[in-house]
This record gives C-alpha cells, sequence and structure tokens, in this order.
C-alpha cells in the first residue's frame, strides 16, 4: 500500500510541470492583452506599453516561464489583476466554497447512482431496468446550464422553497470560527445549527444541478459492473448454497462490482473542481469556477495558471484516495503495483 501511494505521488510531478508549461503557453498565445484590458479603454499606447513592461509581457516567452517558475518555486504565485490580492489568498478563500459543492454532489450522485444502477442490474431488461436507463440517457444530455435556470425559475421564483443564489444570504453573517471553510460544516461545529440547514439550502440547487449527469454516470457503471458480476461462478454457488438474494446482491456481488465505479468517481470529482464554472456563475458561487471564470474574462494569467495547478494537485490527490480505496476492495491491485 506504502508503495502504491509513493509511486502515485511521484507522477504526479512531472504531470504537474507539464501542465504548467502547456497553461502558460497557452494563456500566452491568446489573442488578447491584459494590459490593455487592465489600463482601460481610454488608456494610450504609452500607458499600456508601460503597464506591459510593469508585468513583464514585453520579454520573451522562456524569460518570462522561468520567472514564474522560480515564482512559484518560493511559494507566490503573483498578484491577481481582478481582485488586487495576491492569488494564494484567493485561492485559500475559493477552494473551500468548489469543495463543500463537490463533496455535497458526489454524496448525492453515489447515494442516488449506486443503488439505481443495482436496481437496474437486479431488474436487468425488465421495465424498471428500461426507465432507469431511460432516465440516465436524459440525464446525460441535459446541458447543466438549461437545468441551472430551470430549477431557479421552479423552486427559487415560483415557488420559493429554495434560495436563487449565493452560499449565504447577505445578512446572515459566516461561521465564526473557519475551521473548514465549508460554512455548513463550520455552522454544525460552532452549533450554530439552524444556520447550517440555512447553508445547506443554498448547496440544494447547484449539487442537483451536477449531480444529475454524475447519477446517470455512476448508475450506468453500476449496473454494468453489477451484471457482469451477476454471472460469475461465485454467484451461482451461493444461490445453489441458498443464500437469501438480497444478501447475495448488496453484500457480495456489490463489493465486486465497485472498482469501475470508484474510478469513475474520482474521474467525476475531478471534473466538479474544474468543470463546474458554468454552474458556479449561474447560481453565484464564489468558488474556483466562479474565481477562473472572472479572470479569463480580462485574461489574467496569474490566477489561471495557479488555479489550473491547484485544482490538478487537488484531482491528483483525489485518484490517490481512489487508488487506495480500489486497493481496499481488490488487495490484487495493491499486489500488482
Amino acid at each position: 500500500m506504502v508503495r502504491l501511494v509513493l509511486r502515485r505521488l511521484l507522477l504526479v510531478v512531472p504531470v504537474l510541470f507539464g501542465l504548467l508549461v502547456l497553461v502558460f503557453v497557452l494563456t500566452r498565445i491568446v489573442p488578447a492583452d491584459p494590459a490593455a484590458m487592465l489600463a482601460g479603454e481610454q488608456a494610450t499606447p504609452d500607458r499600456i506599453a508601460i503597464l506591459r513592461s510593469e508585468l513583464g509581457l514585453d520579454q520573451p516567452l522562456w524569460v518570462q516561464f522561468w520567472r514564474y517558475l522560480a515564482q512559484v518555486a518560493a511559494g507566490d504565485f503573483g498578484t491577481s489583476l481582478y481582485t488586487h490580492r495576491a492569488v494564494v489568498l484567493d485561492l485559500a478563500e475559493k477552494l473551500p466554497a468548489t469543495l463543500e459543492l463537490a463533496l455535497a454532489t458526489m454524496t448525492l450522485a453515489i447515494g442516488l447512482g449506486v443503488p439505481l444502477g443495482v436496481i437496474a442490474a437486479v431488474n436487468h431488461n425488465r421495465w424498471l431496468d428500461q426507465v432507469i436507463r431511460l432516465s440516465t440517457i436524459a440525464g446525460l444530455a441535459i446541458a447543466s446550464f438549461w437545468l441551472a435556470i430551470m430549477l431557479q425559475l421552479a423552486f427559487s421564483m415560483w415557488l420559493e422553497w429554495l434560495p436563487l443564489r449565493g452560499r449565504i444570504a447577505s445578512g446572515v453573517p459566516p461561521p465564526p470560527i473557519t475551521w473548514t471553510g465549508m460554512y455548513t460544516l463550520d455552522y454544525v461545529v460552532a452549533g450554530e445549527f439552524g444556520r447550517a440547514l440555512h447553508a445547506a439550502s443554498h448547496l440544494v440547487l447547484p449539487s442537483v444541478t451536477l449531480a444529475l449527469p454524475a447519477t446517470a454516470t455512476i448508475a450506468r457503471f453500476m449496473r454494468s459492473s453489477v451484471i457482469e458480476t451477476m454471472q460469475k461462478d461465485f454467484v451461482a454457488w451461493e444461490r445453489a448454497s441458498g443464500y437469501p438474494w438480497r444478501v447475495i446482491v448488496w453484500r457480495y456481488a456489490l463489493r465486486n462490482s465497485l472498482s469501475a465505479t470508484v474510478t469513475q468517481i474520482g474521474l467525476l470529482f475531478g471534473l466538479f473542481l474544474s468543470g463546474s464554472v458554468v454552474v458556479e456563475a449561474v447560481f453565484g458561487w464564489p468558488g474556483l469556477g466562479d474565481y477562473l471564470f472572472n479572470a479569463l474574462l480580462i485574461s489574467d494569467y496569474q490566477p489561471i495558471l495557479a488555479a489550473t495547478l491547484l485544482i490538478r494537485a487537488v484531482y491528483a490527490l483525489v485518484n490517490i484516495a481512489v487508488d487506495i480505496a480500489q486497493a481496499v476492495i481488490d488487495p490484487r491491485v495493491a499486489e500488482q503495483v
């Protein structure tokens, strides 16, 4: 197990470096000038040239890269042109919000997707299986931004059951002590359960929006894995031995079917970290997605680079956790390393 973790950690370093090079080059070749955007529409060419010099954008690309690399090695990710604060401070503030939304989404997607996949597999080719399969196709086909707007119209504007936007209402103070940066959990730790429910209510619509395609994906993977497992010899032996059907399905077949689904869950978590830009923008969720969206609008290089590296680093840690989970489920995974 230790060897597995160490090997995965060593592989992260070249991946992060390659990603840094790729994103750095891409942000420099796009037809946008952050100096011109920062200077404003009325700025003179001389003023723009001065800003370019101050930002180091007048240097050759390789000089800019090595300067940024030395800066990152020193723990300095620069200053955001959008917020005028150190990027590290912005990321420390935005990451917990995205993690809170991602964890809520994954909890919902796993809690629905795994049982639905098992139920579809047990009822293979019956009407219940057909209904679940059609529902998962619809879940994958619906655009997230459209679903987000429809949920806002239905549950926030018409029924007025849930908040429209934001992480908490404007008049509600944040948790007195930010233990984790996740408001719902921090309110619970502080004993403010009413405000914890208030914060959780703001999580419902964005997490449902993100969870719908994830639930469909998990259900489809789970269905295929369980159907394959149910055809194995050990299942036939257990049925012949007189084990109750529900015990065979939920205790034995389920565990032996989790490997592929766990891998997919890890991929989905990484997608929630990097691909929730539109959903966070629609719901005004102050996370990494919203931060990246505003940085992209003005070609703010420093936050784009730092946020990309952070997301990839967290994604790598999630993948390592997935490998550990697979090794626990199937010890042969650890033996193959």
